[in-house]
């Protein structure tokens, strides 16, 4: 009942947040542009009071969850000095997931990277950043899941190996000499990946992978997320996290762990930041200062749009890596076959951690070093970033100055 609640009452405010919008869309119109100033004009438009009821009416409308994958909007990066235009092609698609390749139109051969996106109530478009920064000198694929609640039941579920199979048969399509890249959660399935490539003397394993801020091992410096996991029996989480989609929608009668849900549990663990964000968004629209609140609006137009995990994949999740730690102990298996890292031989392993982050704590990670003992000393690194926390691992300023640089170094050094 808790997901055709959500959906009623969605559908329910959707006409008063489009009038919200339109009355703030006039309201500025009317309005004399940039900050607000003592004069006549601001006055006959309205004035504080005007300006007070647009920005009110402004946040009203964007407190609302979208459903659809938001745009990358990568129009064009720079590489090697020069512009190149970025087309997005859709290489390989299955009903859970798109294999997609930003192209670079007419641009130099560069090492391929598959860049594999959490499947954790967000689009993979939380990681444009890193995409955008990865571009300037790789050839850029990533994983673009799709939002549970559209695919239909006909398709059957969609579980951990499932996910695993992806990462392989994805990196099978674009062939021998790529790189992987995981960030957060799907750094297990994508270490289970290469050591079941590896197992197999697939040729196209891997060259480099990069595990960044991922729970390889949740038992080491266990933070509020890992202990919510094992606070409660699998029952609980049966019961409690996995609803039905609506009749509505195209997923319906699929069981899921609803992306609206994931949302309210993180912006639970920050709710005084989540506030202040919206306070100042408020004032800064009030004071006319919209370059100010243009930031704010963009970091949640895309964090609230929200995708539904397959009930199956969040189930095994929650069991397999956060309760019985299968991968750190040696008994992760993948249909049948027992995941073993110590297969990894030619492929370069470099782990990133945060200093703040309180998702996936230092250790975690590194953890992976530990575990794929074959690997060359030489070709295993860690690195630790100072002053970031869990999202600064792969976006903003130290992402792109500092850790970008390394992760580079470690894809070009192992291309040739």
């Amino acid at each position: 009942m808790l997901y055709s609640t959500y959906q009623a009452q969605h559908t329910m405010l959707e006409p008063w947040r489009v009038m919200a919008q339109g009355l703030a869309d006039w309201l500025h119109q009317t309005l004399p542009p940039g900050p607000a100033e003592s004069s006549m004009e601001e006055l006959l438009a309205g004035g504080v009071f005007a300006r007070s009821m647009a920005a009110a009416h402004e946040v009203f409308a964007r407190l609302k969850l979208t459903h659809s994958r938001p745009s990358f909007d990568i129009a064009s990066v720079v590489c090697q000095g020069r512009e190149y235009a970025i087309t997005e092609e859709k290489v390989m698609s299955t009903p859970f997931g798109t294999l997609l390749r930003f192209r670079k139109e007419g641009g130099p051969e560069l090492p391929r990277v598959l860049l594999v996106a959490p499947m954790s109530g967000h689009f993979a478009t939380l990681l444009r950043d890193t995409v955008r920064t990865l571009l300037q000198d790789h050839d850029v694929y990533i994983t673009d899941w799709h939002n549970a609640r559209d695919v239909p039941l006909r398709h059957g579920p969609f579980g951990l190996d499932d996910y695993t199979e992806h990462l392989i048969r994805f990196l099978d399509r674009m062939g021998p000499g790529s790189h992987l890249m995981a960030i957060c959660q799907p750094c297990v399935a994508a270490l289970a990946a290469t050591s079941l490539m590896a197992q197999d003397a697939h040729p196209a394993q891997p060259r480099s992978l990069t595990l960044m801020a991922g729970p390889i091992d949740c038992r080491v410096n266990p933070t509020g997320v890992n202990e919510l996991a094992t606070s409660k029996p699998m029952s609980w989480f049966e019961e409690n996290m996995i609803h039905k989609v609506p009749w509505t929608q195209r997923g319906s009668g699929r069981k899921v762990y609803p992306g609206f849900v994931q949302l309210s549990a993180f912006m639970a663990m920050n709710q005084e930041r989540h506030k202040k964000a919206f306070e100042d968004m408020y004032a800064h629209i009030a004071a006319g200062e919209h370059e100010k609140a243009a930031p704010t609006k963009a970091f949640y137009e895309e964090y609230f749009a929200v995708a539904d995990l397959p009930g199956e994949f969040y189930l095994e999740t929650v069991g397999k890596v956060f309760q019985t730690y299968d991968l750190p102990r040696g008994v992760l298996s993948w249909r049948d076959t027992m995941v073993d890292p110590r297969a990894i031989r030619r492929t370069a392993l470099f782990t990133v951690e945060g200093e703040r982050d309180d998702i996936c704590s230092v250790g975690q990670t590194v953890a992976a070093q530990d575990l794929c003992t074959s690997v060359r000393p030489y070709w295993r690194t860690h690195h630790v970033q100072t002053g970031v926390g869990h999202y600064g691992v792969f976006s903003g300023r130290r992402w792109q100055n500092e850790i970008y640089p390394r992760v580079r170094d470690v894809i070009h050094q192992t291309a040739a």
